[in-house]
């Protein structure tokens, strides 16, 4: 990735990778039997989609004293945690409505969902990256130094749920099964 789109990139990246686990395995069995399940299950992904909003907001609350954002900076400041907090909230809801529908969703709808995560995701990166660049526009020396600084050395935390696969590439898959094994 070249280096300005990672200044921007980042943040939001790290965003989304907190908020999209947020409701990749929620789906929500509906039947009489499972009331109860249901009313506990909804608790813990309600409170585990707090946690991410909560993971969100301490983010924002880390960035601003990093960044020492000044008064007259606080226009720019709040228009970018702002669209911190629509994208992960879009990001959130998005996963869970996936979530509750993948059930009764086909491979064709399964590939479609994905499509619309990808291009909600390409078009929140665009908004945040426009303020971000509204930010960065009235930072001083320093603070453009010290959001370089953040910037390039934020790692970037794994999704939940996410596993690193360790299959055999496809073209040793086909070998095998051409040979007769």
């Amino acid at each position: 990735m070249k280096n300005p789109i990672r200044k921007a990139a980042v943040p939001a990246l790290i965003s989304l990778a907190m908020l999209s686990g947020a409701a990749w395995g929620q789906t929500a069995p509906v039947s009489a039997s499972s009331t109860s399940a249901m009313s506990s299950s909804s608790t813990a992904a309600k409170s585990h989609a707090q946690r991410r909003m909560d993971n969100v907001e301490q983010q924002i609350t880390t960035m601003h004293s990093q960044l020492n954002i000044t008064d007259a900076q606080s226009k720019q400041w709040d228009a970018y945690a702002q669209t911190m907090r629509g994208n992960a909230q879009k990001t959130s809801d998005a996963m869970r409505d996936r979530g509750q529908k993948m059930a009764t969703m086909n491979a064709d709808d399964i590939m479609k969902s994905y499509a619309e995560l990808a291009q909600m995701h390409a078009d929140q990166m665009q908004k945040l990256s426009s303020a971000w660049s509204d930010l960065y526009a009235v930072l001083t020396p320093d603070q453009k130094q010290t959001a370089d600084t953040l910037f390039h050395n934020r790692p970037l935390r794994p999704r939940p749920g996410m596993h690193k696969h360790t299959t055999k590439p496809a073209s040793a898959s086909s070998a095998a099964s051409s040979s007769g094994t």
